[in-house]
C-alpha cells in the first residue's frame, strides 16, 4: 500500500465530505456531483488500501446496496433527504462493515441532537412549517469521526 497516496485519497474523501456538509447548510441539498465523486472514487481507494476483490470490492459493493436499500425507506416515508440516502451509500463503498456501522450509530447520535436543537430553535423563533433539518451535517461529522482512525494511524 502506497501510504501517501493512501492519505491522498482518505484527504480528498474529507474535503468532498465537508463541501457536501456546508452545502446541506446553505441549501438543505446534498449535490449528485457530490455523492458519485465519492462513490466513483472508491475502486481507487480499494486499490490504494489493497482491498482484493474477493471478498473485500464484493463485500463493500453489497453493503453500499444494502444500504441504499434501506435508507431508500426513509426516504420514502420523508424522514431523509434523497442526498442523504445516496451519501451514506457512497461511504458505505469505502468503510468497512464495523466501521459503517460505528458510523451509522454516532450518525443517528448526532442527528438527533441536531434535530432537538433545530425543533428547539424553530420554537423559540415560533416559526410554522415543516422543520428542514440538514441531516447531512451529521453524517459528514460521523463519517470525518470514522476516518481519523485510518488517517491519524498512517503517520508514526
Amino acid at each position: 500500500m502506497n501510504l501517501s497516496f493512501s492519505t491522498a485519497m482518505l484527504a480528498i474523501l474529507g474535503l468532498l465530505l465537508l463541501s457536501a456538509g456546508i452545502e446541506d447548510v446553505r441549501t438543505r441539498e446534498i449535490a449528485n456531483r457530490k455523492n458519485a465523486a465519492i462513490a466513483l472514487l472508491a475502486p481507487v481507494w480499494w486499490w490504494a488500501a489493497g482491498v482484493g476483490f474477493w471478498p473485500g470490492v464484493a463485500m463493500q459493493i453489497g453493503v453500499a446496496m444494502v444500504a441504499l436499500a434501506a435508507f431508500a425507506v426513509a426516504f420514502r416515508f420523508g424522514w431523509m433527504g434523497g442526498g442523504d440516502v445516496k451519501l451514506i451509500a457512497a461511504l458505505a463503498l469505502w468503510l468497512p462493515v464495523g466501521s459503517l456501522a460505528w458510523m451509522l450509530i454516532v450518525m443517528s447520535m448526532i442527528g438527533g441532537v441536531l434535530t432537538a436543537v433545530m425543533l428547539a430553535e424553530h420554537g423559540f423563533a415560533r416559526r410554522e412549517g415543516v422543520i428542514e433539518v440538514p441531516y447531512g451535517v451529521a453524517i459528514v461529522v460521523a463519517a470525518l469521526l470514522t476516518l481519523r482512525e485510518p488517517i491519524l494511524n498512517q503517520f508514526p
